[in-house]
């Protein structure tokens, strides 16, 4: 791969959202990539002893070798990065060239009410809970290259600022 773009947040900061967008974007400028929301790749209830992170990555392996064969060179990934040793293993599993981290900024109440109204399951409180101590994280690892406030803005204009910052990504 040439380029991955990792766009990461707490919970509700719309990761997703923007993600999609931005690959709306791309695919109407005709430019190939593969848009990952790498939790999607890891969901299941696994047996014991088995890591869902571990899983997880093993999936994204398989997902880029097989966009890697038919010549995607771009890769825009959605995730919550945590810490330095996960952005390395992100980086090696997707082996590109250039890596941009993106961090999506909303407000803790605006984060809790996606969340609130995106989550209405079993576990909505625990998700709302980890929105302020996940944010919290995010800002000890300062692991983004740039941020971007997700947050009275239109998707699109969130998207098109990060493709934007993000260059080698769009082009």
């Amino acid at each position: 791969m040439e380029s991955l773009l990792i766009v990461t947040g707490s919970m509700g900061a719309g990761k997703s959202a923007v993600l999609g967008e931005a690959s709306d974007i791309l695919a109407s400028r005709n430019i190939v990539h593969a848009a990952i929301d790498l939790d999607a790749l890891g969901l299941a209830n696994l047996p014991a002893g088995a890591s869902s992170d571990d899983v997880m990555y093993r999936n994204l392996a398989s997902v880029c070798k097989h966009y890697a064969s038919i010549a995607v060179k771009r890769v825009l990934l959605a995730r919550a990065i945590e810490n330095r040793a996960e952005l390395q293993l992100c980086r090696g599993v997707v082996s590109a060239a250039n890596t941009v981290v993106c961090r999506l900024t909303a407000s803790i109440e605006t984060m809790k009410q996606r969340v609130r109204m995106r989550e209405t399951g079993f576990s909505q409180g625990g998700y709302i809970a980890r929105v302020a101590k996940l944010n919290a994280v995010l800002d000890a690892a300062k692991l983004e290259d740039f941020s971007i406030t997700n947050e009275n803005r239109s998707l699109t204009e969130v998207a098109q600022e990060m493709l934007v910052k993000a260059s080698g990504i769009s082009e």
